[in-house]
Formats: C-alpha cells, structure tokens, sequence
C-alpha cells in the first residue's frame, strides 16, 4: 500500500464512522421518544401548534392569491385601460374629470397597433326587477368586443353584438347572481326585466365568477353600448372607461405612451398640467395585490411562528429533564470510552428529531385546518400550499431543534464519568 493511498482510507474510515454514529444516534433518538410518548408529544406540541398555524395562514392567504390571479389571467399582460383621474384637490373643489365621448374615436382612428376597443359606461336607474322580485348590482353599456378583451363569455343564450349596439336594442345580458336574485329560470332568454321606466329583453346569461374578498363578481347587467348613452342621455358627461388590447405585447409601454400623448392633447393639457385620466395595465392590479399578498404572508407567518420558539424552549427544558434522568448511563458510556462528541451528537439529534417529528406533524396538522375553515367560509378559495412553505416549516422546525437542544447536549457531554457514574 503506497503512502498517498493511506489518507484516503484512514478519510473513508472515518466518514464510515460518523455515519454509523448518527444513525446509532437516530436510533436511540427513536428509541427514547417511544420508551415516553406522552412526554415526547407533550415536548412536540409547542412545534406542532407553530408548524399548524403558518402553514394554516400561509394557505389561505395564497389560496385567495391564486383566486384573484385567476380572474385576471384572462386579461393577460397587453390589455390596458383608459380612465379618468381626479386628483384630491380637485375633488376639494368639487370638480370630477371625465373622459369625453371623442376619446373613443381619437383611439380607434389615430392609434395603430390596438384593437378590440371596449368603451364601458355605468347606467344609474336603481334596481332591476322581474315581476315582483327586485335585485340591485352594476349596469353597464359596452360592445361585443368585452368578450375578447376580458374573456367573458356567456353560458346561456347569445352576447352583445354589433347590430345590437348599432340599432340601440333594448337587450341585457345578466350576471349569474342578479338572474339567482331575480328568481328567473337557468335558461331566461325571452324574458323581460324593468330597469327604471323601461323594460329590457334577456338574451344571455354570463358564466359564474364567483366571489372575491366578500365581492360578488357575477352582480352586473350589460346591455349595448349606445343604449346606455341613451338611457344616460340626461348626464351631460357620461362616466365612460375604455380597454383596448396591443398587439405586439412588446410595444405595451411604447403603445401607453401614444395613448397618453394623445389623450393630453386632445383634452388640450398643457406641458405643465397633469394627466387627468390614466393608463393602466390590466395586469397591474394583480401585480400590486400579490405583492401585498406576499408582505402580509411575511409578516403573518412571522408573528405566528414566533409560537415556534415557544416549542423550542419546550424541547430544551424537556432535554436538561431527560439528561438528568440518564446522567449515569452517560457515566457508563464514557466510561466505556464514548468520546465526548459521540454524546453531543446523540443529544442534540434526539432534540432534532424531536422537532422535525412535530413539525411533520403540525404541516398535517395545518393542512387539514386551512380547508376547514375555507370550508366553513362561503364562497372562499381553496387553499394553496407552496413548497417552499413545507420546506421551510421543516427546516425552521430542524433549526429549532439545533439551537435549543444545544445547551442538554452539551451539559450532557461536559458530565465528568466519575461524577456521572456516582449519580443516584
């Protein structure tokens, strides 16, 4: 056998030694735990109720995360909106900016690289009734392009279309939950519902959305786009959006920026006057609120597992407690020749397994309680766990663990044999 070879076994034998020795260390861990369950579940419960509540809290907030990035998916990240904005001081004064009825042709005829042109206009009228039933939500006036932009499509009967804006019919489609307020049949095409003074033929019925932070989305009526400026015709200056998609969606901030050099003009802004109206990225809102979703998981799953460090200084008392009592089997080992870092070893993986074994338990745990109290809330989204959730649960649980099964394991290791063996 050669010299350089010589190193290298004497390496391999010592990694073969260490190895064993944790798994020995496993195995009494192991051992201990099932010789005390109920002191060893009483130990793990402080990790348990810390592991439960963040992946609890986690789970449900990402649920409702996923829910809304959901809703706006379709919209996808080239579609933009264009809005009147009134600053704060201006609401002082009493003034509300509008977007004028010319904004609409200035987009269509002298912006390129834009299509589906959706104006929306709110109607005011009051509620909407069918026979004696009576239900309230949004109305708005918009064209058959709102299906392209905003991926709404009808589940019964037809949409909005061209000639239906064009000759200003008197024809709505209903959202899901005002034809369930209003009592009317699953398929209600043909009937007649009375907003204000005038009475309105349904053509269609809008897939259900569902609800979003208590917000039902599938309270609206639409009808075309013409029409509702007839029936605002009193309002000198009618409230009107309008959301366009680009093409290229490349040109997205390049296509904003045209759109909002030529709204400024024709509003006849000067260079030192603000906007008052804005553009906005359909994707935008989503974007903000899963950066809020994220800061308040954060902050949320924070402040829960500061519960963890409660299990952890459970784990530690329970360790000095378990030291004491095998204090003369400690003598014995190293009296035999156990070497100290055999003894620290065995400790603190046995205040390690101790935390990992109740963390496993606690994303159980959490588990089961995030789609109990989803259940038990109407109309909330199911919960979502990522895996860096799980992950990190049962490495922060491993990390507890450590550093509070540090201080048994070392007292256990510095026990003298002879004082240990003398021990009663």
């Amino acid at each position: 056998m050669s010299d350089a070879s010589q190193p290298l076994l004497e390496d391999a034998g010592a990694s073969r030694r260490l190895l064993y020795a944790i798994q020995e260390c496993v195995r009494s861990a192991l051992s201990a735990i099932q010789q005390h369950r109920l002191r060893s579940f009483l130990t793990m419960l402080g990790i348990i109720i810390g592991v439960a509540s963040v992946i609890c809290v986690i789970a449900m907030v990402q649920g409702m995360s996923s829910r809304i990035s959901q809703l706006f998916e379709g919209l996808g990240s080239s579609a933009l909106t264009l809005q009147a904005d009134t600053s704060f001081e201006d609401r002082l004064r009493g003034k509300v900016n509008r977007l004028r009825l010319t904004d609409l042709d200035e987009l269509r005829y002298r912006v390129d690289g834009i299509s589906h042109i959706t104006p929306a206009v709110p109607v005011s009228a009051g509620q909407v009734t069918w026979g004696s039933q009576s239900a309230g939500g949004q109305v708005f006036g918009t064209t058959e392009s709102l299906q392209e932009v905003q991926h709404m499509f009808p589940r019964t009967g037809r949409f909005i279309t061209r000639s239906d804006d064009d000759s200003r019919r008197r024809v709505v489609v209903l959202g899901d939950k005002i034809r369930k307020d209003l009592k009317m049949p699953e398929n209600p095409e043909g009937e007649f519902v009375q907003l204000g003074r005038e009475w309105f033929k349904v053509i269609g019925v809008m897939e259900p959305r569902g609800e979003v932070l208590g917000q039902n989305l599938d309270m609206f009526m639409l009808m075309p786009y013409q029409t509702a400026l007839a029936f605002n015709s009193a309002e000198a200056q009618p409230n009107i959006q309008i959301t366009f998609t680009v093409d290229d969606p490349d040109l997205v901030d390049n296509v904003k920026q045209r759109v909002t050099a030529l709204i400024r003009r024709a509003h006849g802004l000067k260079q030192d006057e603000p906007n008052d109206f804005q553009v906005q990225a359909s994707d935008s809102i989503a974007k903000t609120f899963a950066q809020i979703t994220s800061m308040i998981t954060l902050v949320v799953g924070g402040i829960v597992g500061i519960s963890l460090l409660v299990g952890g200084i459970g784990i530690m008392n329970i360790m000095l407690v378990s030291v004491t009592e095998r204090t003369r089997e400690i003598g014995i080992a190293k009296a035999l020749g156990a070497p100290r870092r055999f003894i620290l070893l065995q400790f603190l993986i046995e205040a390690m397994v101790l935390a990992v074994i109740g963390g496993l338990i606690g994303m159980v745990f959490g588990f089961a309680l995030a789609y109990g109290i989803a259940a038990l809330i109407p109309n909330f989204p199911a919960p979502s766990v990522p895996w860096w959730a799980v992950v990190g649960s049962a490495l922060f649980s491993m990390l507890i663990g450590m550093v509070f099964g540090i201080l048994p394991a070392s007292k256990a290791a510095n026990l003298a044999p002879i004082d240990a063996l003398r021990y009663e």
